[in-house]
């Protein structure tokens, strides 16, 4: 089976390796496009002021990337760290942040998300507490994206957020050549790997008019999945982030 792997190129050729591991026949189309956060000095003052917060919670891997990338020389990382899922807690391992210190759901967690991860750290978000959000952007704004659940909860705990942008995403630009397999892969029997709406909204973006009712697609979260219905895709999976999940419900695809 062919797969469409529609992450951010650097995550894409993870996964094409891995699913080419386990028999099948990926592509990478990278349909989110991750560049530097336009305002470096908002990060910086934020690593100055980071033993401030009680916590600094990551929404992404890029989010984890970027805002280490921006880390001022000799300043170490003094707080908590909160992640949604296991590519955000391998990626602040990767940046040196210590198990001990990272909050994130259980690895057999139903799904990976803010409320997940509010299971986990409510109790950490104490009246007056800060905790730093790091985010991302998207193209032509530097206002942080994504859902304000978390913020909101925090909120009511009379805890105090604050954002900062730490990456922007961007719709690539497809080539004629990948327009075209691309809508050809829409009712050829592939299936498309999906792990944001974002990829989809894009998607729809490049490829206008195109009919998706023969389409099939794995989603990483029931929201996803509700945004592939809502494009038109006609078989939709929800699957839980680990590969071997990926893996076991493209199989079940047949």
């Amino acid at each position: 089976m062919r797969v469409i792997v529609t992450r951010p190129a650097a995550e894409a050729a993870e996964w094409v390796e891995g699913l080419r591991s386990a028999g099948f026949a990926p592509v990478a189309l990278p349909l989110i496009q991750i560049l530097p956060a336009g305002d470096a000095r908002a990060l910086q003052d934020a690593w100055l002021r980071i033993t401030h917060y009680r916590a600094a919670m990551f929404v992404s891997a890029n989010a984890v990337r970027g805002f280490f990338a921006a880390a001022p020389a000799a300043t170490a990382f003094g707080t908590r760290a909160w992640a949604t899922g296991a590519g955000t807690l391998g990626a602040l391992l990767a940046a040196g942040v210590a198990r001990d210190r990272i909050d994130a759901p259980p690895a057999d967690a139903p799904r990976f998300d803010s409320e997940a991860l509010w299971d986990v750290v409510q109790a950490q978000a104490e009246a007056g507490a800060r905790v730093l959000l790091v985010r991302g952007a998207d193209a032509g704004s530097q206002q942080p994206a994504g859902r304000e659940w978390l913020e909101q909860r925090l909120l009511e705990k009379g805890a105090r957020p604050e954002a900062v942008v730490a990456y922007v995403r961007a719709c690539p630009k497809l080539s004629d050549a990948d327009r075209e397999w691309a809508a050809r892969a829409a009712s050829d029997g592939s299936a498309w790997l999906f792990s944001s709406s974002q990829a989809i909204a894009n998607l729809q973006a490049q490829l206008p008019g195109v009919d998706w009712s023969r389409a099939r697609a794995v989603a990483t979260h029931p929201r996803i999945a509700d945004a592939a219905r809502a494009a038109g895709f006609a078989v939709v999976r929800v699957s839980r982030p680990p590969l071997e999940a990926v893996v076991a419900d493209l199989e079940s695809l047949g």
